[in-house]
């Protein structure tokens, strides 16, 4: 049986609300993550050591920056860029400010997973393309990125569930979701079943994120489809 509780927030549209927030909040910031997580990923790998073209200054100050970032905790980094968030957005508090801390926390996470899957591009894809010619600029759009797709994807499905999982610690300092219901509901109030649904709702969310996500790169990756002949 469901507490007075639930029924009151699923009559209200609370629970619809929290998922709509949920989903809202990991999409927006997994993009805005991308849009700069992408470039830079592509930087440290091709100024790598052994990257197409390596430059050791620049890869060692974007290296400790990205760790920097990602050995913080993301409970810690929420609260040490709540001045951030205010002078980015003007507010500290809410969902915009919590989509300005899932991005910090996000991107220096998804520029290590696009820089590993560009190091899977076989070497000999690239020494091809080179011997052709090709300049620097071209292999990055038209050989390593092309070749990294389905991994790409798989990194970007894994990226997205951390940031869902990211944007439910948020509500312990004003952001809303589902994490802000099973926390203030649920856990503050002692209803521990609107927190079990709040739990099996980012379940589904989750299962649904990396279904559709794992069907796209296995459709993508060209040594399945390659088989199939």
């Amino acid at each position: 049986m469901f507490s007075e509780m639930f029924l009151k927030l699923w009559d209200n549209g609370l629970i619809l609300k929290g998922i709509w927030e949920t989903i809202y909040m990991t999409a927006l910031s997994s993009v805005i993550a991308y849009v700069i997580g992408l470039p830079l990923g592509v930087i440290l790998n091709i100024t790598d050591k052994d990257g197409i073209n390596p430059i050791y200054w620049l890869n060692r100050i974007l290296g400790l920056v990205v760790n920097f970032f990602r050995s913080i905790p993301f409970i810690i980094l929420m609260v040490a860029m709540l001045p951030v968030a205010k002078l980015i957005v003007g507010e500290s508090l809410g969902n915009r400010a919590m989509i300005v801390m899932l991005v910090i926390a996000a991107s220096p996470y998804v520029a290590r997973m696009v820089e590993s899957s560009l190091k899977e591009v076989n070497a000999g894809v690239i020494e091809a393309a080179q011997s052709m010619g090709t300049n620097n600029f071209q292999i990055v759009r038209k050989v390593l990125l092309p070749e990294a797709k389905p991994s790409l994807i798989t990194g970007a499905v894994i990226s997205m569930v951390t940031i869902l999982g990211y944007s439910a610690m948020a509500a312990t300092i004003g952001g809303t979701g589902l994490g802000q219901i099973a926390i203030s509901y649920g856990h503050q109030r002692f209803n521990p079943d609107v927190t079990w649904c709040c739990v099996f709702l980012t379940v589904i969310i989750v299962q649904i994120i990396q279904e559709a996500g794992m069907r796209i790169a296995h459709e993508t990756d060209k040594r399945v489809r390659g088989s199939k002949h």
